[in-house]
C-alpha cells in the first residue's frame, strides 16, 4: 500500500527579486535538538529553537518548544542538552510543533531559512513529519558554513562555536536550540557584513554563494 504524503500549507516561497539588498531580506534561523543522530530510524526531536532575523540585525523575535520524543532521551543526551524526560512528557509531539514553529515563520513573514550545518536540522523535520505522512515544500535555505566558505575557502566545517569565537560573536547556551539559534543568528548576521564588504550586497548574490558551495563536508569537533 502507498500512502500519499500530506503536504503542509504554509508559505515559505516569498522569493524576493534577486537585486533586493541584503538589509530588506529576513530570515528564520534555527536549530533543533534530538535523542541522537539516527533520526531515520529511532532518534526524535526534543526541541525547536528559532529567532527571526532582519536589517541584518538579531531581532527580539524568538521561537522555543521542547517536544515530547515518545521515548526515552538517553543520559549522554540529557548530559549535553540539558534536557530531561520530565522537561517534554507534557510538551506537543512532533507534528504540533513544527506546525507553531512552522506558524511561527509565517508570522514573522521569513524568506528563508538558515543554520549551521541545516542539512542536518532540515532532515530532523522532514523525518518527523514523514512520521505522520506529512511533508513541506522547503524555501531557499542558507548555511552559514556555506558563507564561511566563501570567505575562506580553505576553512571546513567546524563546531558552530569555534566559528562564532572566530568571528567575535555572540555565544548562548550551547547544545540548547533556542541557544544555538541565537548564536547561529549573530554569527550570520556578521557574515553578511563581511560579504557585503566583498562586493556581495544583494539577496542574488547570496543565492550564488550558496549554489557554489554546494560540496561534501567532513564534520570535524
Amino acid at each position: 500500500m502507498f500512502w500519499k504524503k500530506t503536504k503542509m500549507t504554509y508559505e515559505f516561497d516569498r522569493q524576493p527579486p534577486l537585486n533586493t539588498p541584503l538589509e530588506e531580506i529576513a530570515f528564520t534561523v534555527f536549530d533543533t535538538e534530538t535523542t541522537g543522530f539516527a533520526i531515520g530510524a529511532s532518534d526524535r526531536l526534543i526541541e525547536i529553537g528559532a529567532v527571526h532575523v532582519e536589517n541584518l540585525t538579531v531581532s527580539d523575535q524568538t521561537f522555543q518548544t521542547y517536544v515530547n520524543p515518545n521515548r526515552v532521551i538517553p543520559d549522554d543526551i540529557i548530559e549535553l542538552t540539558g534536557i530531561n524526560n520530565d522537561m517534554v512528557k507534557e510538551s506537543p509531539e512532533g507534528l504540533e510543533a513544527i506546525e507553531r514553529f512552522f506558524s511561527f515563520i509565517e508570522m514573522c513573514g521569513s524568506d528563508g531559512f538558515v543554520g549551521h550545518y541545516i542539512s542536518f536540522d532540515l532532515m530532523v523535520l522532514k523525518k518527523e513529519l514523514g512520521r505522520r505522512k506529512h511533508t513541506f515544500e522547503e524555501p531557499l535555505c542558507f548555511d552559514t558554513l556555506d558563507l564561511i566558505g566563501f570567505l575562506n575557502p580553505s576553512w571546513d566545517m567546524r563546531d558552530l562555536e569555534h566559528y562564532a569565537r572566530t568571528f567575535s560573536t555572540n555565544i548562548y547556551q550551547r547544545h540548547s536550540a533556542i541557544g544555538d539559534a541565537l548564536t547561529t543568528a549573530h554569527l550570520f548576521c556578521e557574515l553578511l557584513r563581511l560579504i557585503k564588504d566583498r562586493g556581495k550586497t544583494t539577496y542574488g548574490d547570496l543565492v550564488e554563494i550558496v549554489d557554489q558551495k554546494d560540496r561534501k563536508r567532513t564534520l570535524q569537533f
